[in-house]
């Protein structure tokens, strides 16, 4: 049997991570089979199991993808001619428009009950804010550094501000009617606004 070419395979793979990102958006991650996700694909079961081993391996896959989309925001945001305050700005309206998208609010909700029973998904989850605080902290100390930020615990302040994001998804999924994203915009820019020096 001919062997299907690495970018065909890339292609196919993508198709099970598109699929289980509408699957989660109609009835959440946690309620989506592997059935549902080739049903949606057209693809088959056998096909689902060449590229992932597991339900948790294709949680891993979305998670990464998230992940990927969030480093592209950082990356270009590190590119732009802003300062700090502007660019932790910018992240956080990044990150917020995110809790406009279904499948996004979804699938973090079930990341987070993942992560209280399984390891790896928490291991690979916690890989991954760090990785944000990191490049959050280092914006910070770079404002305050040249006077452009208070003196704030550069750390601390970039847990609240990944914090806020995350928890602002979850109760976004809990309850779509408990406040509008244009307020929490609005708010969060005048928390900003209160750590850029006068």
């Amino acid at each position: 049997m001919p062997r299907i070419s690495e970018a065909v395979r890339d292609e196919r793979r993508q198709q099970f991570i598109h699929a289980a990102w509408r699957c989660a958006a109609r009835q959440g991650y946690r309620d989506t089979t592997v059935d549902d996700v080739c049903a949606e694909t057209g693809l088959s079961k056998g096909a689902f199991y060449g590229y992932f081993d597991s339900k948790q391996a294709l949680l891993l896959a979305l998670l990464e993808e998230d992940a990927d989309e969030v480093d592209s925001v950082l990356d270009g945001l590190d590119a732009k001619e802003v300062g700090s305050a502007e660019r932790l700005r910018r992240f956080t309206r990044a990150m917020l428009a995110q809790g406009e998208d279904p499948a996004h609010v979804q699938v973090r909700a079930d990341l987070w009950t993942a992560m209280m029973t399984e390891q790896a998904v928490r291991a690979r989850f916690a890989e991954v804010v760090q990785r944000r605080r990191e490049r959050l902290r280092s914006w910070i100390e770079i404002g305050i550094a040249n006077g452009e930020l208070e003196e704030i615990p550069a750390n601390a302040f970039a847990s609240l501000l990944l914090a806020l994001a995350d928890g602002l998804l979850l109760h976004g999924g809990l309850d779509a009617s408990g406040f509008r994203w244009a307020n929490i915009r609005k708010a969060l820019d005048i928390l900003l606004t209160g750590v850029v020096r006068k």
